[in-house]
């Protein structure tokens, strides 16, 4: 079950990372394979300028990102989300979201959630709550458009960010979804320091 919303808006810096994992895992032509994966207005939009702090469709996220689970990892469409969150996470965090880093201190990044929230999504928001020296609990409430598969983006995002922060063998148990019918997303984090 998904909440659908013709409105629900995305920044441009995630559509920009997912170009740019393409590019890296295969080049332009890669990239073109995806592509055409796509409608020709989606295409349009990928094919030209996109401004990082820009809103764009959700839904032409959406797309975008079952083009590359379909293209990528066709047998294991979770585990090639995953994979865009993380090289999502690597990307940003190691570029203009970079204050979120604190090396040694997961907590420090995931208290911030509110604020990385907003730096992607529209409406909505997340809180985190630390439940032990090693572990916490994000909540995503009032999010426009849920699916399982930005959720697998956000297991894979969050998972690299805890380790960019020096966290080990991070886990993260996504307990509820809004897309399986509960009220909320609920992210379950633990790692060893």
């Amino acid at each position: 079950m998904a909440t659908e919303n013709a409105a629900a808006r995305i920044k441009g810096s995630v559509l920009i990372t997912r170009i740019n994992l393409l590019r890296k895992q295969g080049g332009a032509g890669r990239l073109q394979q995806v592509l055409q994966r796509l409608p020709p207005a989606d295409r349009k939009v990928l094919e030209g300028v996109i401004m990082p702090i820009g809103w764009y469709p959700l839904e032409l996220n959406l797309r975008l990102d079952m083009a590359i689970a379909d293209a990528l990892s066709p047998r294991d469409r979770d585990k090639a989300f995953v994979e865009m969150g993380r090289a999502s996470a690597e990307e940003n965090l190691n570029g203009p979201h970079h204050v979120f880093i604190r090396k040694g201190d997961p907590h420090f990044l995931l208290s911030h959630a509110p604020e990385i929230y907003r730096l992607y999504y529209a409406v909505g928001n997340r809180s985190y709550e630390k439940t032990g020296p090693r572990g916490g609990v994000l909540r995503t409430v009032g999010a426009e458009s849920v699916t399982e598969a930005d959720c697998f983006t956000i297991i894979g995002w969050y998972e690299r960010a805890i380790e960019m922060s020096g966290g080990r063998d991070v886990r993260i148990q996504h307990s509820k979804c809004r897309a399986r019918g509960n009220g909320h997303c609920e992210y379950h984090c633990a790692w060893e320091a």
